[in-house]
């Protein structure tokens, strides 16, 4: 029972999920505005504007240099894993999303000539590093507001 109570009072954590629901609204709602139809799908996926991965882990870093200095291991170490985050959404991940594009159109030739029936591969995988950094300051933004 402690365990539960202890997570509905954690403070850090709900600011960083609340990081990563905002960046996921703004990604639904920059939809409807320039895409002008409602895809609540973009709630739940990767990748576009902006990064929610990276507002929830530099929320959570600079939530934790608040509470627990910002000299302190605990940020050291979160801060560390932000930047590998940012990093993969925008190289690793954003690479492999290149790629399955590249793969989507020979898929597509070769369906056309009746060769394979396999299905689209998910193509917005990353982020640009724009995407990037508006997800950062947004979750700087979030920790800073909600601290």
């Amino acid at each position: 029972m402690i365990f539960f109570s202890e997570i509905l009072h954690n403070r850090i954590l709900w600011i960083s999920l609340l990081a990563w629901f905002i960046a996921q609204l703004i990604k639904v709602l920059l939809t409807v505005i320039f895409g002008k139809q409602l895809d609540l799908t973009r709630f739940v996926g990767s990748g576009g504007m902006p990064s929610s991965h990276s507002a929830l882990v530099v929320s959570m870093a600079t939530s934790i240099g608040y509470t627990e200095g910002y000299h302190s291991t605990m940020f050291s170490l979160s801060l560390i894993m932000a930047f590998v985050v940012m990093y993969d959404a925008a190289g690793v991940r954003r690479a492999a999303g290149k790629q399955a594009a590249v793969l989507n159109e020979i898929v597509a030739e070769l369906q056309a000539n009746g060769g394979i029936t396999e299905g689209k591969l998910k193509e917005l995988l990353g982020h640009t590093p724009i995407e990037v950094i508006a997800g950062a300051a947004l979750g700087i933004l979030i920790s800073l507001l909600f601290r």
